[in-house]
C-alpha cells in the first residue's frame, strides 16, 4: 500500500521566519487599555510568539486570537493561528487529534490573505491545508502561481506541495516535474521523499528507492527522523526482493514510533515476513 496523506511539516519554514529573532525575549503583559487597537493586537501576537517558543501552543493560540480580537487585520496574527492549528495536526494522532481542526486552519490562513494579498507563505500554508483537505485541484490553483513568483524565496516548498497535489490528484508524471524542482534545494528532505513516492506509483522502484535513500541521506536530524521515508524504503526494498535491508529501514520506522498509523504499519510488515 502506498502511504500518500501523511501531514508533514513543510510550513514551518515559513513559522521559524514568522517567529523571527524575538522569539527568544521573556513574556511580558499585554499594553494598557489606554493603547491603540493595533498595538494591543501586536502586544498579543508578540506573547503568543513567546509561549510558542516556550512550548506552550495552547496559550499562544489564546494570544492569537486576543490579537485578532483587537485587530481582524493583523495578518501575522491570523496567520500564526493557522500554523498554530497545522502544529496540532503533526503529532502522533495526526489529523485524529481533537485538537486538530482543518477548518480552523483555513479559515485563519485565508484570513491572513484577505488582510495582505501577497503573504506567500500563506499561500504555501493555503495549499498544504488543501492538499490535507484532499481538495487537490484546489490546492494546484493556489500553488502553480506561487511557483512562478520570483519573490518567493523558498519556491522549492511552493514546488513540494504542488507536486504532492499533482501525486496525489493521479498527475503523477506532472507531480514528478514539480518535485525534481523543489530538490533544487537539495536538503529538502521531504521533497525527496515525496518524489520517491511518485516514482514508486509510477511503478519505478529502483528510482524511488534512490529518491527515498536521498531523503534519508541528508545531515539533519528531522530527516533522519522522516518516518515516512523509513517505511517507504522498507516497502520498495521489500518488493525489489531486498528482504533484509527492507527489514532494517521497517526496524528503524517502529523504532521511531510504533504508535504513528505509519508506525503500526511498519510493525505489522515486520511481522509478516521479518526476523
Amino acid at each position: 500500500m502506498v502511504f500518500l496523506r501523511r501531514v508533514d511539516v513543510t510550513w514551518l519554514a515559513g513559522l521559524v521566519a514568522l517567529l523571527g529573532a524575538g522569539a527568544r525575549c521573556t513574556p511580558r503583559g499585554p499594553e494598557t487599555p489606554r493603547a491603540n487597537p493595533q498595538r494591543q493586537s501586536q502586544s498579543e501576537y508578540d506573547l503568543a510568539r513567546d509561549y510558542f517558543y516556550h512550548g506552550q501552543p495552547r496559550l499562544a493560540l489564546d494570544h492569537c486570537r486576543k490579537a485578532i480580537g483587537f485587530d481582524d487585520q493583523n495578518a501575522k496574527a491570523l496567520y500564526f493561528a493557522s500554523t498554530i492549528h497545522l502544529f496540532f495536526c503533526s503529532g502522533k494522532l495526526e489529523l485524529r487529534d481533537p485538537d486538530c481542526h482543518l477548518t480552523d486552519a483555513e479559515n485563519f490562513v485565508r484570513g491572513a490573505l484577505r488582510a495582505e494579498g501577497n503573504f506567500r507563505e500563506a499561500k504555501n500554508t493555503l495549499g498544504q491545508i488543501l492538499i490535507l483537505e484532499a481538495r487537490y485541484p484546489d490546492a494546484i490553483a493556489v500553488l502553480a502561481p506561487l511557483t512562478k513568483d520570483p519573490a518567493f524565496e523558498s519556491s522549492y516548498l511552493a514546488w513540494g506541495n504542488l507536486g504532492w497535489a499533482q501525486v496525489l490528484a493521479g498527475h503523477v508524471d506532472e507531480g514528478i516535474e514539480s518535485l525534481k524542482n523543489s530538490i533544487t534545494e537539495p536538503r529538502f528532505c521531504v521533497g525527496h521523499y515525496r518524489l520517491g513516492v511518485a516514482y514508486e506509483t509510477k511503478g519505478d522502484l529502483a528510482a524511488a528507492e534512490r529518491s527515498l535513500t536521498d531523503a534519508l541521506s541528508v545531515e539533519a536530524s528531522d530527516c533522519k527522523n522522516l518516518q515516512d521515508a523509513w517505511a517507504a524504503r522498507g516497502r520498495v526494498r521489500k518488493v525489489q526482493g531486498k528482504v533484509a535491508d527492507a527489514c532494517d529501514d521497517l526496524k528503524q520506522c517502529r523504532d521511531l514510533s510504533a504508535e504513528t498509523a505509519t508506525g503500526r504499519s511498519c510493525v505489522a510488515a515486520l511481522t509478516k515476513g521479518c526476523p
